[in-house]
This record gives C-alpha cells, sequence and structure tokens, in this order.
C-alpha cells in the first residue's frame, strides 16, 4: 500500500507516560520505560504513540500545568532521552505524538511569572487579566471545569486572572499577536526535533469572548460548570484562524499531523479539513450505552456531519474516563465485552485510538479517598472519584508491583494484576491481548478496513450490529454480537457462503457461521468476515 498514510490508514496508542513503564524505581513511569518497550508495541501492531504531558511541570495536574515547553521534566528524562525514545520508535515504523497544552501553562511559568509582576509588563496581555465586576467580584460568572469560580484575584496587580481549570493554570491570551507567534515558535521546536504529530488539548478553548459576556445559565449538573451554556468561554469563532495558522506550520514538514480534543461531533468536523486539523476526536462515541443502536445511530451522525475532505476519528478511553472494560460492565464477561468493542474500534471508518492497557481488558481500579490525587477527585468525591483509576500502571507480568515499577507506584496497582497482564495474556492464543494483535494485522492488510467506505445491514436483533467495509479491491463484513446469548441474526442482504471466508473471530466455535443471508454468532462474538479468499 504505496499511499499509506500514518495518521489516517494506522492506528494510534495513547500512552499516560506516569504509568506506563518506571525505569529507575521511583515509582513514575519515563521516557526510558517507554523506550524499553517500543518493540512491545511494535509487536503490538500500532503505527503511532501519543505521549501525554511530559514537559516541566510542578504537577497540580500531573503535566497539564506545563512551566516549560521546550523541555522534558525531570521525573521523565531529560531531551537526550527523548531524542533516544523518538530515534528507536522511529526505527520500528513506529510515529510519536505530542500533547500540546496550549490553552493554559503553569502559574510557574516564566511568561506567567512575569505577566503578574505588574500591569505594565510586556507579557501581561499573554494572559487574561480583567478589572473587578461591578459589585467588587469576578468579572463575569464563568465556572472553573475543576470547580468553583474562574476567576483568581491577584492582589499584588489588583485585578483577576481567568483560569478554566485550577488558579495554577491561568489560561492565555490567544488575542495577543505575540503570544500566538512564540507558541507557533514552540510548534517549530518540536517539528524541528522530529516529532511527528500534536494532540492539541482543549483546542476549543483558545480563545473566550472579547467582551467577557457571562454564561447562560442552566439548571442541571454537579459543578457550576455544568449548569452554564457555554457560548463566551468556548468555541469562538477566531479559532479558524489560528486552525489555519497551525495547519500552515505542520505542512511545511512532511507527514506530520494535528490532532484536536473537543467536546461534541459537531464541535469535532468545524475544526478538521484541508486548511483545519487533520483529525479532532469524536467523544461523543466513548458516552455510548453498551447498545448496538446507539453506537450506530452516533457512526451515522457523525458521517453526516463530516465534510468531504476531512478524515473521522474513534476512540472508546483516554486518560480523563472510565475504562471503556468497566465502563460497559467488567465481571466474568469482561474481556469477551472487550474484543466485541476492540472490533468495532479498529473496523471504523477513521483514525482509531486505543488507550494504553486496553489491549489487555485493564479495568477501572478503586482508589480510597486518602489515596486520590486527581483534584476534581478529591474535590467531589463520592459523587465522583476522579481520573485516578484509569491511570494506574500498566500490567507488565506477575512480579511485584506488576513489573511497572521496582519502588513504590505512584498510584496502586490493579488487584488482578497477577492475572490480567501482557506476559500471561502474550501465551494464551484466546487472550484479548493476541485478539488486538489479530485485529490490528488484519486491519493493516486490508485497505477496505482502513479507509473504505462503511455501509451498516440492517438485523432482526437488537443485540447485533453488522455492516459492511468496502474498497474498490476489498469487502469486509463486520458482525458484532453485543448480548450474552447466542444469536441468529437474518440479514436485510443475501450473501453467498462460498463467496465469504471467516478472517477472524473473538470465540474458539468452530463451524459455519454465514449462510446466505442468516449469521449465526455465539455469545458476545466479534466475526469479521471477507469477501473471496
Amino acid at each position: 500500500m504505496t499511499d499509506f498514510l500514518w495518521w489516517r490508514d494506522g492506528v494510534i496508542y495513547q500512552i499516560y507516560p506516569r504509568s506506563f513503564k518506571d525505569s529507575n524505581g521511583d515509582g513514575i513511569g519515563d521516557l526510558s520505560g517507554v523506550t524499553d518497550r517500543i518493540e512491545y508495541l511494535a509487536d503490538l501492531g500500532v503505527d503511532a504513540i501519543w505521549l501525554s504531558p511530559i514537559y516541566p511541570s510542578p504537577m497540580f495536574d500531573f503535566g497539564y500545568d506545563v512551566a516549560d515547553y521546550e523541555s522534558i521534566d525531570p521525573v521523565f528524562g531529560d531531551l537526550h532521552d527523548f531524542d533516544r525514545l523518538l530515534e528507536k520508535a522511529h526505527l520500528h515504523k513506529i510515529r510519536v505524538v505530542m500533547d500540546l497544552v496550549l490553552n493554559h501553562t503553569s502559574h510557574l511559568h516564566p511568561w506567567f511569572v512575569e505577566s503578574r509582576s505588574s500591569r505594565n509588563n510586556p507579557k501581561r496581555d499573554w494572559y487574561l487579566w480583567r478589572d473587578p465586576g461591578p459589585r467588587g467580584g469576578p468579572p463575569n460568572n464563568w465556572q472553573s471545569i475543576f470547580g468553583g469560580k474562574a476567576w483568581e484575584f491577584d492582589k499584588h496587580t489588583g485585578q483577576y486572572y481567568y483560569h478554566q481549570f485550577l488558579k495554577q493554570q491561568p489560561d492565555l491570551n490567544w488575542r495577543n499577536t505575540d503570544l500566538r507567534e512564540r507558541v507557533y515558535e514552540v510548534l517549530r521546536f518540536w517539528l524541528d526535533r522530529g516529532v511527528d504529530g500534536f494532540r492539541l488539548d482543549v483546542v476549543m478553548s483558545y480563545f473566550k469572548d472579547a467582551q467577557f459576556r457571562s454564561n447562560p445559565r442552566k439548571w442541571i449538573g454537579l459543578r457550576g460548570f455544568d449548569r452554564q451554556i457555554h457560548l463566551y468561554d468556548w468555541n469562538q469563532a477566531d479559532i479558524q484562524l489560528a486552525l489555519h495558522d497551525i495547519r500552515s506550520i505542520l505542512d511545511a514538514y512532511p507527514d506530520r499531523m494535528a490532532v484536536g480534543e473537543v467536546t461534541d461531533p459537531e464541535m469535532a468536523v468545524s475544526y478538521i479539513g484541508r486548511d483545519k486539523l487533520h483529525l479532532a476526536f469524536n467523544f461523543d462515541f466513548l458516552r455510548q450505552p453498551w447498545k448496538p443502536e446507539a453506537f450506530l445511530e452516533t457512526i451515522l451522525d457523525y458521517q453526516q456531519r463530516m465534510p468531504p475532505e476531512a478524515w473521522p476519528s474513534f476512540v472508546l478511553g483516554n486518560h480523563d474516563v472510565s475504562r471503556f472494560p468497566s465502563r460497559f460492565g467488567g465481571g466474568k464477561a469482561s474481556d469477551a465485552r472487550t474484543k466485541v468493542g476492540a472490533a468495532m474500534l479498529l473496523t471504523q471508518r477513521g483514525t482509531p485510538f486505543i488507550y494504553y492497557g486496553e489491549e489487555i481488558g485493564m479495568l477501572d481500579t478503586p482508589i480510597p479517598y486518602r489515596e486520590i490525587q486527581d483534584p476534581p477527585g478529591r474535590r467531589y468525591w463520592p459523587f465522583y472519584r476522579g481520573r485516578d483509576p484509569a491511570r494506574t500502571p500498566m500490567q507488565w507480568d506477575d512480579s511485584s508491583n506488576a513489573g511497572f515499577s521496582m519502588g513504590t507506584p505512584w498510584l496502586r496497582v490493579n488487584k488482578d494484576y497477577r492475572v490480567r497482564n501482557v506476559a500471561k495474556q502474550a501465551e494464551d492464543p484466546g487472550s484479548v491481548l493476541n485478539f488486538y494483535k489479530r485485529m490490528l494485522r488484519l486491519r493493516r492488510e486490508s485497505t477496505a478496513l482502513q479507509n473504505g467506505d462503511f455501509k451498516p445491514l440492517k438485523v432482526n436483533s437488537r443485540d447485533a450490529l453488522v455492516y459492511l467495509r468496502e474498497s474498490q479491491d476489498q469487502t469486509f463484513l463486520v458482525a458484532l454480537n453485543f448480548g450474552n446469548s447466542p444469536l441468529v441474526v437474518t440479514l436485510d442482504v443475501g450473501l453467498s457462503v462460498k463467496d465469504w471466508s471467516l478472517k477472524l473471530s473473538s470465540t474458539s466455535r468452530l463451524g459455519q457461521r454465514l449462510s446466505g443471508n442468516r449469521l449465526d454468532l455465539a455469545p458476545f462474538e466479534a466475526a469479521i468476515f471477507k469477501a473471496g479468499n
């Protein structure tokens, strides 16, 4: 496939570096640990890795509060370690995507230290400073995503600064042209170093309303942030100019890309295209219940919204949400459901993103209150238990601390690590890990599964999701049973058994599955057929 394009046709694997592999025994994962596992990732079959933030940071939000955009936090290593990772990844034909947090910085970033030093400082306007409101309080009603008001009063200068997240994460002022140019230098710094792309954190928040108008209210939601309609602190029209600038920078380097974090499909499709971002996450996909009709509705809605020149992406998990095997029920059928979810994700028309540990069916790890490290988890416990349960250490083997670290891990390891780990699953042909490997191999060998058309088939069962993936020279049929009972599915088209061969099944069940328009599926089975041999 001479036209293979890694960010479009490949699969991207998200690594949360703190939790992937610790090489020096301090209990925190690091870049050398990732480098040591590149062969594992190559064997798994992924085409790129996305690294959550590794920049110097005071870690109030575990790296999403950046204190220096052009270096590496010592807890992860240094620039030499990063270059070594980049070199080894590229040697194994694995691209490297960095997480860029450009909506805000740490309050300890030199830019903000200068900005808050006086009202006359040249960098004052690099952040969002406002006088108190008419009654002496905050300038408007904007709320922080992490809880409380989004404005922090600075006694030294007598103004408020805006922070969409923690008060230690002041927002940048993207309307300032000097700030924008400096940010674009950051992109070039990493591109010149050989980085293949960027994940742009909360890209929809870069610009705020120039008049700083208050948001309309609504009445349902745990946080004050949830009880507002975000007309003025998100998704301002000015972002389109910045997207164009970012794309122009990326296009000056061969085969580079950017994927944006946005909140919903309607917003996502407005951020991607020929002169915008290459990809934007479809988070609506990961919000669905374990029902085939819910996923199908989301897929079709996403397709309908997609501009002709744009490309979709799909994700079932990341560092901010519950792991999907837990979200979909866990229990004895967890691995079987995980395989169905994986088959669905990896056979969509769009770029799939895998979150570390999904390939072994890792579950959420219960974290007691005294051990919670995630700021919103501490603030809203027990109504919300935070993001820590989905960020626990990767389970490599059944040795101490699951082979993650020789020291005490920064978060506890899941108790199931002795039975759920990479080493054990590598030896089991029927494991989740080996299913992922087979699925990724099939996808890599199949143009139809990478970028062919998606055509859903009508079926007679509410537990089944069946669709075709078609290119000019290949046709695949994907059949997924979301239920815990065997299914006899009647398709709305006749499919001759002699024209189809079973390429992959998530079960070990033998025998004929497809005959005419009749399809037999075992409980929680994912089966993929190819037209011809």
